[in-house]
C-alpha cells in the first residue's frame, strides 16, 4: 500500500515514520504468500482464503478443558446445545425463559434497560445479572447448569450505564494516536462492565469507514487501515488481559467481540447494512486489516456485520467466516451475529435461519425472535438441514469461551471481584484517563494570530446549544441507542464543557457568562462557541452529503454576529465525522474539533484555557484520522487513495508553536444546499440515504424497519417484500387496521424551494385491496403541531388493481394543507385502513406521472 502523507506528517519525522511502519508491518501481514501464482480472473465478488493471511491462534489446546467440552457435550440434549446457539435481548426474554429453554446467552441492546428504563440504576443491572445467572444454573427443573453469558454494547465505556466513565468515541480516540492509552480505556471499561454485572462487550469497532456519509463513522478509529491495526491488539488486551497472563480474562476484565465481519465500512454511499462491492484484495487490505492483530491477541468472538458482500449477506458468507476467518485466520473463539442479521439471508426470516448456522455463525442474536428461532433450529437438526456436527462445533466453541473464563467455577455476578462495587462507575482515577484522552483527542484546524490559548482572566462568554448538553457531548450509544432523551441528572460523574471551562475560568481569575444564542449581557473578551451534530447511531445517522445540517444550523449565523460585534470566536465543533464547515471555519478566530468527548468536558477548557499562571496547561496533540472534505460532496477522499484532495489531509493537527494562520477557504460547497436531501426517497424496497422506514401501529407505536419483512407488534400492519423486475424490488403493505408507513429524515428536510416549483411526489405503487371505506392519504410532518394530509382515495380507486401506477402528489398541495415545507422531518406518510393492500417499489420528487392528485384535503 502506497499512503501518501500530509505536508505536515512529512514535515514531523517521528509521525512519518511511525505511519510508514504501521504501513509496512500491516502490508507485510496481509500480503499473500511471497512467489504464488498470479490468481486466474474470478467472478467479482468470490473468495479465495489462500490469498488470505495466516494466523496462529494464541491459546494452546488445553487437554484437560477439551475432555471436559467432551464429556458436557455428550451429556446435553439437542435442546440444550440448540439453547446455547440462541440469544435473546433483556426486552423480550426473563430468566424463567433461560430457565426453560436452557438459553446460553442474553444481551442488552441500545434500548434495552432493567424495567424498560433508560436510566435503570446500577444495581438493577447487577440484581438482572444475578437474577439471569441463577436462572442458567438452577436444575432442579432438569437439564445442564451452564452459566449464561451476558453481552452490552458497552461501547465507549460501560456507557449503558448512569454514572460510568464515558470516554471519547472512538473516532476521538484515532486522532490521540496513543495505543497504550487505549489499551488503559478498555481496562476501565472492563472493570466498570463487571461492576453491574455483565461479562462480554460488544467492542472494539475495527471497522476502516471509507464513506463519510456512513451514520457509524464515529465507530472507527480511522480510514486508515495502518491505523486501526495498532489499536486493535492493545483495546482487545485490556479488556481482556493478555494470553499466559495470570489476569487473562479474570474477574477484573470482559471478553471482547471484535466487529463488524466484514466490510462495513467500505459499502456503497455509505449506507448502513449496505453492499460492499469492493475487490477481494481492498477487502483483505484495508476492511480486515484490523481482525489479524485482534485475533494474535486472542480475542474470544468476533460479530458477523450486516452488509453484503458484493450481494451477499455475510451473516451467510461461508467463504469468509468459516473459511477465512476460521481456517485461514485461525481464529479459535465464536462467531456473534447482529440484531436479527441473519433473517436478512436470502430465504430465511428472524425465526427461521439453518444457513446462518451452516455458513459459521456459533450464536445467532435473535433479540425478540428468540423463541421462534430456537424451535426452528431445533426442527432443523432433527431433519438434518442443520448438521449435528456443527451444532456441535457451535457449542464446543461457546463452551470453551465460557471455560476460559472460568464462569463455570464463579458464583453469582454481585459475588465475584467487582460485583457491586459501584464506586467504581465514574471513579476519579477512571475520569482522569478520560480527560486525558479528551485532551490528547482535541485537533486544532486554526488559530489565526495565535489567538489560543485564553487566558482565564478574561471575561469569556460560551455560547452554543452544545456548550451545557451532556448528550451532544457523549453522542450515540450513551444510556440509549440513540443517545438522545437522556436529562443532566443522568450523568451524576461527569462535567459538560461548560462547566469544565466555567470553573478553570473561575479560579483563574476571570469571568465566564453561558448564553446558548450569544445574546450576552456584558460584553465579552472572547467568545467559545460549541456546536455541532444531534446525537445519532447506526443508520440513523446515514447522510446524503457532507454540508453540516445542509448550511441551515443557525451556528454560523450566530458566530458572525459575535464577529460583526468585534469579538474573537473560538468554535468547537461536536461531531461523529468530518463535514463541510468552510463557512465556519473561516468566520471563526479559531476551530476546533473535538468529536464526541464523552463525560469529561473539563478536559476541553484544559487545553483552550491557560493555567492560572499564565502558562499553557497542556498543548494540542490530536491529529486527524480521517481526511476533512474540502467539498461537501467529496465523502470518499482517503488518504493513498488517486486524487488525493482533502481540505486538511490525514495527520493534519496544529500545535501552540504553529502559525496556526489559514486562507480564506471556498465556501462553494460543491453541492446545491437548496437541492440536498430531494431526489430518491425510497427505491426498491429501501429508504434513500438520510432517512429511515418506519412502520406506526394502529396502537401508535412505531417500528424502524431495516429487513426486508417486518410487521408491527400489534400485528396491525405487515410488510413483505415481493419481486418486480428485480428480486425483491418492492415492499407489500397489508394493513389490518389503520396504521401508517413514514419516510422519517434523520436531519429535518427544506423542501421551500421545491414547493415553488412544479414538484410532485411521485409514489410507483399498485393497488391489490382498496375497500370502500378505507381511507388512504399521504402525509408529511413537520414537527410538533405541524403536519398535513391529502386524500389519495379518489386517486387510487380508479387506478386498476394489480397493475403498477405512478401517482403524482404535488407539493403545493401538502404547504396549502399546512405543512411547513422548510422543515419536514416526515416527508412521506402514507395512512391507510382496514384490508387495504399496497404495494410500493419507488417513491421520488419528480414531475412525470401517470396520476395527479387534486389538492383537495382530508
Amino acid at each position: 500500500m502506497n499512503f501518501r502523507h500530509s505536508d505536515r506528517a512529512k514535515r514531523n519525522p517521528g509521525f512519518r515514520l511511525h505511519h510508514l511502519m504501521l504501513t509496512a508491518a500491516l502490508a507485510l501481514a496481509l500480503a499473500p504468500a511471497i512467489g504464488a501464482a498470479p490468481a486466474p480472473q474470478r467472478e467479482a465478488g468470490t473468495i479465495t482464503a489462500a490469498n488470505w493471511p495466516k494466523a496462529k491462534w494464541p491459546l494452546a489446546n488445553d487437554p484437560a478443558m477439551e475432555k471436559r467440552i467432551d464429556a458436557l457435550i455428550a451429556s446435553m440434549t439437542l435442546e440444550e446445545k440448540v439453547g446455547q446457539i440462541v440469544q435473546g435481548d433483556i426486552a423480550s426474554v426473563t430468566p424463567d425463559d433461560v430457565r426453560k429453554y436452557r438459553l446460553g446467552s442474553i444481551l442488552a441492546g441500545g434500548a434495552s434497560d432493567p424495567g424498560g428504563r433508560y436510566n435503570a440504576k446500577p444495581a438493577e443491572w447487577l440484581a438482572l445479572a444475578d437474577a439471569f445467572w441463577e436462572a442458567s444454573m438452577d436444575t432442579r427443573t432438569g437439564g445442564k447448569a451452564i452459566p449464561i453469558i451476558w453481552g452490552i454494547d458497552a461501547m465507549h465505556g460501560q456507557s449503558n450505564v448512569v454514572g460510568a466513565t464515558l470516554f471519547p468515541h472512538n473516532i476521538g480516540l484515532g486522532a490521540a494516536r496513543n495505543p497504550e492509552l487505549l489499551r488503559e480505556i478498555a481496562r476501565i471499561t472492563a472493570a466498570e462492565t463487571r461492576v453491574t454485572g455483565m461479562e462480554w462487550t460488544f467492542a472494539p469497532t475495527v471497522a476502516v469507514p471509507q464513506d463519510d456519509r456512513w451514520g457509524r463513522t464515529y465507530e472507527g478509529y480511522s480510514e486508515d487501515p495502518a491505523l486501526v491495526a495498532s489499536y486493535a491488539g492493545p483495546f482487545v488486551e485490556g479488556l481482556q488481559g493478555k494470553v499466559g497472563a495470570a489476569d487473562f480474562l479474570d474477574d477484573h476484565h470482559v471478553m471482547t467481540t471484535v466487529k463488524h465481519f466484514l466490510g462495513d465500512g467500505g459499502t456503497e454511499n455509505g449506507k448502513d447494512q449496505g453492499n460492499t462491492t469492493v475487490s477481494e484484495a481492498a477487502l483483505r487490505d484495508i476492511h480486515a486489516a484490523g481482525y489479524l492483530p485482534a485475533i494474535n491477541a486472542g480475542a474470544q468472538s468476533v460479530m458477523a456485520s450486516f452488509n453484503s458482500f458484493h450481494g451477499e449477506k455475510m451473516h451467510g458468507h461461508k467463504p469468509l467466516l468459516t473459511d477465512v476467518l476460521k481456517g485461514r485466520m485461525a481464529f479459535g473463539g465464536f462467531v456473534v451475529g447482529d440484531w436479527n442479521g441473519h433473517g436478512q439471508i436470502k430465504g430465511c426470516t428472524n425465526t427461521d435461519c439453518a444457513k446462518t448456522y451452516v455458513a459459521g455463525l456459533d450464536m445467532a442474536m435473535a433479540p425478540d425472535s428468540w423463541k421462534g428461532m430456537y424451535e426452528s433450529t431445533l426442527a432443523h437438526v432433527k431433519d438434518g438441514s442443520l448438521p449435528e456436527a456443527r451444532l456441535d462445533d457451535a457449542v464446543r466453541r461457546i463452551l470453551r469461551v465460557k471455560m476460559r473464563m472460568g464462569l463455570f467455577d464463579k458464583p453469582r455476578p454481585s459475588e465475584r471481584a467487582l460485583g457491586g462495587k459501584f464506586e467504581l462507575l465514574g471513579a476519579p482515577a477512571h475520569r482522569q484517563v478520560a480527560r486525558e484522552a479528551v485532551r490528547e483527542s482535541l485537533v486544532l484546524l486554526k488559530n489565526q494570530n495565535q489567538l489560543l490559548p485564553l487566558s482565564p482572566k478574561q471575561r469569556v462568554l460560551v455560547a452554543g446549544d452544545g456548550a451545557n448538553d451532556m448528550g451532544r457531548q457523549a453522542g450515540g450509544w450513551t444510556l440509549s441507542w440513540q443517545g438522545d432523551g437522556t436529562r443532566r441528572e443522568d450523568f451524576p460523574n461527569a462535567e459538560t464543557i461548560w462547566e469544565g471551562l466555567e470553573a478553570q475560568v473561575r479560579s483563574g481569575g476571570g469571568q465566564a457568562e453561558l448564553v446558548a444564542d450569544g445574546r450576552y449581557r456584558s460584553r465579552p473578551d472572547v467568545a467559545i462557541v460549541v456546536f455541532g451534530e444531534e446525537p445519532y447511531a447506526e443508520f440513523q445517522g446515514d447522510l446524503p452529503n457532507l454540508m453540516f445540517k445542509n448550511g441551515k444550523s443557525g451556528d454560523l449565523e450566530l458566530m458572525q454576529r459575535l464577529k460583526a460585534d468585534g469579538i474573537p470566536v473560538v468554535a468547537v465543533f461536536l461531531g461523529g465525522r468530518p463535514l463541510w464547515l468552510n463557512r465556519e471555519i473561516n468566520v471563526a478566530d479559531a476551530f476546533v474539533a473535538a468529536w464526541l468527548p464523552g463525560s469529561e468536558g473539563a478536559g476541553v477548557a484544559d487545553v483552550l484555557l491557560r493555567g492560572a499562571d499564565g502558562r499553557v496547561q497542556h498543548d494540542f496533540r490530536g491529529k486527524l484520522s480521517f481526511s476533512w472534505p474540502r467539498r461537501a460532496n467529496q465523502y470518499q477522499n482517503n488518504v493513498g487513495q488517486k486524487d488525493y484532495d482533502p481540505q486538511f489531509a490525514f495527520g493534519y493537527g496544529l500545535t501552540y508553536g504553529d502559525k496556526g494562520d489559514l486562507p480564506a477557504l471556498s465556501e462553494d460547497p460543491g453541492i446545491d444546499p437548496d437541492a440536498a436531501g430531494s431526489g430518491t426517497l425510497f427505491d426498491r424496497g429501501v429508504a434513500g440515504t438520510g432517512l429511515m422506514l418506519r412502520l406506526t401501529a394502529a396502537n401508535g407505536e412505531s417500528t424502524d424497519v431495516v429487513h426486508p419483512n417486518a410487521t408491527t407488534a400489534d400485528q396491525s400492519l405487515a410488510m413483505v417484500a415481493i419481486n418486480t423486475d428485480v428480486q425483491e424490488g418492492a415492499r407489500q403493505f397489508s394493513f389490518r387496521a389503520p396504521a401508517t408507513v413514514a419516510l422519517q429524515a434523520n436531519t429535518p428536510l427544506d423542501w421551500s424551494r421545491e414547493t415553488n416549483g412544479e414538484l410532485s411526489v411521485v409514489a410507483t405503487v399498485r393497488v391489490e385491496q382498496l375497500p370502500a371505506e378505507s381511507a388512504v392519504t399521504l402525509g408529511t410532518t413537520c414537527g410538533a403541531a405541524c403536519a398535513a394530509e391529502v386524500a389519495l382515495g379518489p386517486a387510487l380507486s380508479a387506478a386498476p388493481r394489480n397493475e403498477w401506477i405512478r401517482l403524482g402528489v404535488p407539493l403545493k398541495c401538502l404547504a396549502k394543507a399546512g405543512a411547513d415545507m422548510s422543515r419536514l422531518n416526515v416527508p412521506f406518510a402514507l395512512r391507510a385502513g382496514k384490508g387495504t393492500t399496497l404495494a410500493i417499489t419507488s417513491v421520488v420528487l419528480g414531475t412525470e406521472f401517470d396520476r395527479k392528485v387534486e389538492c383537495a384535503t382530508q
